[in-house]
C-alpha cells in the first residue's frame, strides 16, 4: 500500500503593526514555506514588497481588525506590538473564532501594573529590585528627602512606555519628574541596579516555553547620563558565561513560567523579560513585557532558522518546550536611527534623502537588514519621518566586531535633518566575543 503523505497546510496571516519590529516579524513570516498570503495592518513603506499592506486599518480597533479578517479570509492574526493587546483585540478575535498570537486581557497586568509584577516576583522568589509604591507626591517627597543622594529609578505604575522613567540620584529631579507621573496614577520608586542588561524573549504556551537568543539592549541616549528611550540598539547573541545563562533560567525564567501557570496567567504568545545581571552575577528582573521588544526583535530574528509557522503550530499544540531552536552562526548588531529631540519630543515631517531600493527592501543578502519604523511614504524617494525611531540597521557578521562594522558602514545611508544614533552599539562586547 502507498505510504500516506502529510498534507502541507498553508496559512493566510495578518500581522498588526507598522514599526520596525513589526517589519522584522513580517520579514520572518515571508520566509515561511507554509505561508499562503501575508497581510499587515497598516504596514509601512517597506513591508508592501512582500506583504499586502492594509493601510486604512487601525490595528488597535477590534472591530476594524475583525472585519479585515473576514474580508481577507484571514486564518491567523499575529500581534507582536503593544497597542492592539491593550485594546482587547486578542479577546475580541478569539471570541469570534479567529486564532491569534498574543496575550489576552487577563495577562496584561504583568506589564501594565508594575506593582503587581513585583508582588508576583516576590511570591515566586524571583530576584527583583527593592521598591516602594507611592500614591501621592507628599509621601514620595518625604521618602526621598530621607534618602538624599541615593540612586533610584522612578516609573509610572500604570501602563506607560518604558522610556517614561527617570534613573537618577538627584532628589530634586526625581521629585519634579514624579509630579508628571502622578497625573497618570501611582508611581513606583525602585533601587538602581547596576550591571549588564539582558533581554530574554520567550515563546510560551500552556505547557512551557522556547527561549529565543538573548540580546543586550542599549536603552539610553548615551552611555553616560543618557535619557531613557525605547531602545537605541541591540546585540545578539550575548557572549555571557554558562553560569549566567543557567542562573537566568533557574532564578528567573522557569519560576516566571511556573508562576504564570499556577496564577492563571498563561497564554500563547510571547513574553519578554528585561533583566539586569548585577555585580554579584545575579539576574534581577526589572520589567515584564507581554510582547516583543524593539530593537531586540530586529537583532535576533535574522539569526533564527526555524520556520515561524512551524513554531506557531507547536505553540497551538502546547509542545513548544520540545522544539529545538536553530540559529545561524555569527552575530548581529542593530543600530536605531532616531529623529531630532527623540525621546522627549521627536521632530516629525523631516524629508529622508533618497534611499536606494536595494538597501531599503533588503534585496541583497550580503547587505545589512533594514527594518523601517516611524516613517511614511510609498517608495525610497518620498519618505518623511513620522515619529521617534525611524530605521533600524542590522549588521551581520561572524563576530560582534564584524557585525558592528557592517551596521555602521550603512547608517549614513539614511539621512534626514536632525537624525542621530548611538555610536557605541556592541563595543562593550567586542573583546569578550573575540577571546
Amino acid at each position: 500500500m502507498p505510504q500516506s503523505v502529510t498534507r502541507r497546510v498553508y496559512m493566510r496571516v495578518l500581522i498588526l503593526g507598522s514599526g520596525a519590529k513589526d517589519h522584522a516579524i513580517a520579514w520572518w513570516f515571508s520566509k515561511s514555506s507554509y505561508l499562503s498570503e501575508l497581510f499587515i495592518a497598516p504596514g509601512n513603506v517597506a513591508t508592501d514588497q512582500f506583504a499586502i499592506n492594509l493601510g486604512s486599518i487601525d490595528p488597535s480597533d477590534p472591530v476594524e481588525v475583525y472585519e479585515a479578517c473576514v474580508e481577507n479570509r484571514i486564518e491567523f492574526v499575529f500581534i507582536g506590538t503593544e497597542a492592539p493587546l491593550f485594546t482587547g483585540v486578542i479577546d475580541y478575535l478569539n471570541e469570534r473564532g479567529i486564532p491569534t498570537f498574543g496575550a489576552p486581557r487577563r495577562a496584561i497586568k504583568l506589564e501594565a501594573d508594575r506593582n503587581f509584577a513585583r508582588a508576583f516576583t516576590d511570591r515566586h522568589n524571583i530576584p527583583t529590585p527593592r521598591r516602594n509604591l507611592f500614591e501621592n507626591s507628599a509621601a514620595l517627597e518625604k521618602f526621598l528627602n530621607r534618602h538624599k543622594g541615593e540612586h533610584f529609578v522612578l516609573k509610572s505604575n500604570t501602563l506607560a512606555p518604558s522610556r517614561i522613567m527617570l534613573d537618577s540620584s538627584n532628589t530634586d529631579d526625581l521629585i519634579a519628574f514624579a509630579s508628571r507621573l502622578f497625573e497618570r496614577g501611582p508611581v513606583l520608586l525602585e533601587e538602581h541596579v547596576k550591571g549588564m542588561h539582558l533581554t530574554a524573549t520567550l515563546l510560551i504556551d500552556n505547557n512551557g516555553y522556547l527561549a529565543l537568543p538573548l540580546t543586550s539592549d542599549y536603552m539610553y541616549t548615551s552611555e553616560e547620563k543618557g535619557i531613557p528611550t525605547g531602545g537605541m540598539g541591540s546585540v545578539c547573541p550575548i557572549p555571557v558565561s554558562d553560569e549566567i545563562i543557567r542562573s537566568a533560567r533557574e532564578l528567573v525564567i522557569e519560576p516566571t513560567i511556573y508562576g504564570m501557570k499556577v496564577e492563571g496567567l498563561s497564554y500563547k504568545g510571547v513574553l519578554t523579560i528585561s533583566i539586569i545581571v548585577n555585580e554579584n552575577n545575579i539576574p534581577v528582573v526589572v520589567d515584564y513585557h507581554i510582547r516583543f521588544n524593539d530593537p531586540a526583535t530586529q537583532a535576533m530574528i535574522p539569526l533564527i532558522q526555524n520556520d515561524i509557522i512551524d513554531l506557531l503550530k507547536a505553540m497551538k499544540e502546547d509542545r513548544l518546550s520540545k522544539e529545538n531552536l536553530r540559529l545561524r552562526e555569527g552575530s548581529t548588531v542593530a543600530v536605531v536611527i532616531a529623529s531630532e529631540n527623540y525621546p522627549m519630543n521627536p521632530v516629525t515631517g523631516r524629508k529622508v534623502e533618497s534611499v536606494n531600493p536595494i538597501l531599503l527592501y533588503n534585496t541583497l543578502s550580503q547587505l545589512p537588514l533594514i527594518f523601517t519604523g516611524a516613517v511614511k511614504g510609498s517608495n525610497g524617494d518620498d519618505i518623511v519621518t513620522s515619529g521617534g525611531r525611524c530605521f533600524t540597521v542590522v549588521g551581520r557578521g561572524n563576530t560582534i566586531s564584524e557585525a558592528n562594522l557592517n551596521a555602521y558602514r550603512y547608517v549614513d545611508k539614511f539621512r534626514f535633518e536632525g537624525s542621530w544614533y548611538r555610536e557605541d552599539i556592541g563595543n562593550a562586547f567586542m573583546i569578550q566575543n573575540e577571546n
